[in-house]
This record gives C-alpha cells, sequence and structure tokens, in this order.
C-alpha cells in the first residue's frame, strides 16, 4: 500500500493536547514576552520559522567541538566536520524524497532559483559542451511562470528571458486565488492560439503553495503538461516543504527549491533539488575552490554534482542545523504535521465571519482529488492567511496586533503582481507553524475584531 493509499483511507492523526505541549517546549524563543510583559504569539511563521532547540544545540556543537573545513583537510577534525555536513544532506533528502546526490546547498532558495536560471543562460552562451545543449533558450522560446509568484521566483526569469530574447509568460490567478489552468493547454488558449504550455514551452516554473493565499497548486497536471512538451519544470517549495509531505520523486518535478530558515532551521542556507542527470548536465555558475577536480593554467575540469555547484567555503554549521530540523520534523512526522496545521487554517479562517475583514485566497480548506496523483488526500491549502481589514492600512493592523503581543507579516509580501492583480497594495498576513495552538489564533480572532473599532470604522 502506497502512502496516498494509506493517506486516502483515513485521515492523518494530529498532535494531542500533551504532544503539541511537548513540541512548544522545543522551541525556547515562544516562552517569551513582548511588547510591556504580553504572551508572544507568533503568526509569521512564512516569513520565517523559530527553531527548536536542537537546530540551535546542533549548531552550538558542531562549532564548539567539529569546527573545520570540509572536503580540504586530513585531520581529524577536518574528517568529522565533512561527515556531519554530508550526513545533513542524507537528512534533507530524506526529508523531500530526492536522492541524496540531488541536493545541492545553497545560501537559500533564491540562490537555487537563479543557480538554475543562470545555468540555462550559462548553457545558451555555449558553456556545458554538448550535454548542455538541453538548456538553451533564445528567441522564440517562452519561460512560463504564474501570476502568484514570490518576486524570488519571477525575476531570476524575467532575467533569463531578457538576456536571451525568451518570451515570459504565465498562468493567471483566479478571484478565488487558485491558479486559472483554463488555458493551460494546447488549443485551450483561444481561437488560433497555443496554450500557455506549448511547444515553444522550455521552462515552467511556479510554487508549489502561494506565500500570500496559501493555495496548492495542481502539481501533478502542470508537470504533465510540460512533460507532454518536453519543457523543465522548477518547483518553489519553500511554502510547502515545512508544513505538508512532499516528495519530489513522486512529484516527478526536475528541479525544486526549499529553504532552512522556513524549515525550522537555520538562516543562511537553502537547497536546490535536480534530477542527478540535469544536474550533470548544467553548467556551473559560481566557480572557483571546492568544485574542481583538475585545474591547469589553461582550464578546469569541474567536480560532479552536487560538488560542482558549491564553490568557495560552504555555510557548513546551518546545513547541519539545516539537517537536524529535518530530522526534527521527519519525526514528528509530516502527516501529523499538515493535520495539525488544517486544524490551524480552518480557526485562521474564520476571520471571514468579522465585519469588514475580506481574505485574499481560498476561504475554506478542501482536499485534494484523484487527479492530484501523489498529492491525493492532502489539503488543498496551508495555514497562512492573508486578508485586508476595511478603511484600515494594513500596517496599522500590524501595529494594534502588535500592540497585543500578536506578530503578523504586512505589506505585499515580496509579491507586488500578485497584489496588484487583486487591487490591493498591502495585505496583513498570519501564518502558522507546528508549533501553533488554536489558543493563539483564537486569541488573534480576537484582537483583529477590535482593528476597526480602534480606528473608528463604522
Amino acid at each position: 500500500m502506497t502512502t496516498t493509499e494509506v493517506r486516502a483511507g483515513q485521515a492523518a492523526r494530529t498532535f494531542t493536547p500533551a504532544e503539541l505541549v511537548a513540541v512548544r517546549a522545543d522551541f525556547p524563543l515562544l516562552g517569551r514576552t513582548v511588547r510591556d510583559g504580553k504572551r508572544l504569539v507568533y503568526l509569521d511563521s512564512a516569513a520565517t520559522s523559530q527553531k527548536p532547540q536542537v537546530v540551535l544545540d546542533t549548531e552550538v556543537d558542531f562549532y564548539e567541538q567539529r569546527n573545520a573545513a570540509v572536503h580540504r583537510g586530513a585531520h581529524a577534525l577536518a574528517e568529522e566536520a565533512t561527515e556531519a555536513f554530508e550526513h545533513a544532506r542524507q537528512q534533507v533528502a530524506a526529508l523531500v524524497g530526492a536522492d541524496v546526490g540531488e541536493i545541492v546547498w545553497t545560501p537559500g532558495a533564491t540562490m537555487g532559483i537563479n543557480l538554475v536560471a543562470t545555468g540555462m543562460q550559462h548553457a545558451t552562451l555555449g558553456r556545458g559542451g554538448a550535454a548542455a545543449e538541453r538548456f538553451r533558450i533564445g528567441p522564440g522560446d517562452e519561460i512560463l511562470v504564474t501570476e502568484a509568484e514570490h518576486h524570488s521566483n519571477l525575476v531570476p526569469w524575467q532575467e533569463l528571458a531578457a538576456r536571451t530574447g525568451a518570451t515570459l509568460r504565465w498562468i493567471p490567478v483566479g478571484d478565488d486565488g487558485r491558479l486559472d489552468l483554463s488555458g493551460l493547454d494546447a488549443g485551450t488558449g483561444g481561437a488560433g492560439r497555443a496554450g500557455l504550455i506549448n511547444e515553444r514551452t522550455r521552462v515552467v516554473a511556479f510554487a508549489h503553495v502561494s506565500n500570500v493565499t496559501g493555495a496548492v497548486a495542481p502539481v501533478a497536471r502542470i508537470v504533465a503538461a510540460a512533460r507532454e512538451v518536453g519543457a523543465l519544470t522548477v518547483l518553489d517549495a519553500c511554502q510547502s516543504v515545512p508544513h505538508r509531505p512532499v516528495d519530489l520523486h513522486a512529484l516527478d518535478v526536475d528541479f525544486a527549491v526549499f529553504s532552512a530558515h522556513k524549515t525550522l532551521g537555520p538562516t543562511g542556507v537553502g537547497a536546490l533539488y535536480g534530477r542527478r542527470e540535469l544536474l550533470e548536465a548544467l553548467p556551473p555558475v559560481t566557480t572557483g575552490g571546492s568544485m574542481v577536480e583538475v585545474v591547469t593554467m589553461e582550464s578546469t575540469t569541474f567536480a560532479p554534482p552536487p560538488l560542482k555547484f558549491e564553490a568557495g567555503t560552504q555555510m557548513v554549521a546551518q546545513a547541519v542545523g539545516f539537517g537536524a530540523a529535518a530530522d526534527y520534523l521527519r519525526e514528528l512526522g509530516m502527516d501529523a504535521v499538515a493535520a495539525h496545521e488544517t486544524e490551524l487554517a480552518e480557526e485562521l479562517l474564520k476571520i471571514t465571519s468579522i465585519p469588514g475583514v475580506r481574505v485574499v485566497g481560498p476561504e475554506s480548506v478542501g482536499t485534494l482529488g484523484a487527479e492530484a496523483g501523489p498529492e491525493a488526500g492532502l489539503p488543498d491549502r496551508v495555514a497562512a492567511v492573508s486578508f485586508v481589514v476595511d478603511d484600515v492600512h494594513a500596517h496599522d493592523v500590524g501595529q494594534v496586533l502588535d500592540d497585543a503581543g500578536i506578530a503578523v507579516r504586512v505589506g505585499h509580501h515580496c509579491a507586488q503582481p500578485l497584489h496588484r492583480r487583486f487591487g490591493i497594495a498591502a495585505t496583513a498576513r498570519a501564518s502558522a507553524s507546528v508549533y501553533t495552538t488554536l489558543d493563539e489564533v483564537v486569541t488573534f480572532r480576537e484582537a483583529l475584531e477590535g482593528v476597526r473599532t480602534f480606528f473608528g470604522a463604522e
């Protein structure tokens, strides 16, 4: 029986109250107070998550006991540091269903997307030899993104299009905050027009979960359409990996990125996943020490992936901490994490009953159907809820909540086109994580109920 069949046959078990108390005890920062002794209610986990003690301890232990350069020295500390660094790669690979050689350390998800886009540009310039020909892109070719993208998964593709002469297109977002796939396939783009994915499409880059609407993209359908025309797929998994089971092999994407700091891990490190044969063919972007095999004064041969993409001194302690975070989530069980956060999403969405409060994105939590393939049975949105309060600017909403000890994000969340799509400049966003409680969401909702009154709105 597959994981999907198990998931479809029974509701995932969420945490018991005692288990959730134990989880929260793992996060020391959650015990502090803010704003004149108010209990902190942290609802900004989509921006960055808090870190469990095991992650903090792992980083400190590395610096206290194992600190050395990796893949270089032959002394004991260098061996221990290298072992910890590569073990972390195994831990992170296991979290996302990848092989260890398919995980490239990057300074973050943004850099991972830039690595793929710039690698394609290098291939277009003739670097990488015959193997890299598959990445060539130029005038007449198309790159497809979505209107829901975070700037990190939009601007690098804009730049690649500008540098190569390719055309950037995008999947629109419907009024419900979900992707409008009506024009996706060939023959559905209108009379005499090709679909958004057609024989000219070379890359389809999209977010697994929107950081604004919380909506889950139909990965299986988009990947299937891209496969039919031989286009590469790049998945931004920053808002999915921390919150639900993710199996990159099952999703059949070519590349994916995610960051440690949103996944209970340290800042300054992320991961790029790539199918092994693609990583072998993609030209390196950053060159220098550590990523080479043979160097002469005239030329250089490169190490196999993932080392080919890891030039220079790496973020070793952060990677080791990322590995600890991955193990922490796996031990909790990602099905249980998703079930807990679904309860939180349903509780957050009750703000739609507050007069003058409007949610940007799906207003309920559903379940993905059989067409979702490996994701069938999983929730179709996560517990990141963006909203506007009539007659009150988002920054003022955030200030009132902050005065009550409640931390939310305000602004355009690095997704200006999506906010423009809805005709708004800014939203407030409440986003939960594995350590959030239903009581905290209730506290947030009660504080939000007083915002319009505070500003004298009718």
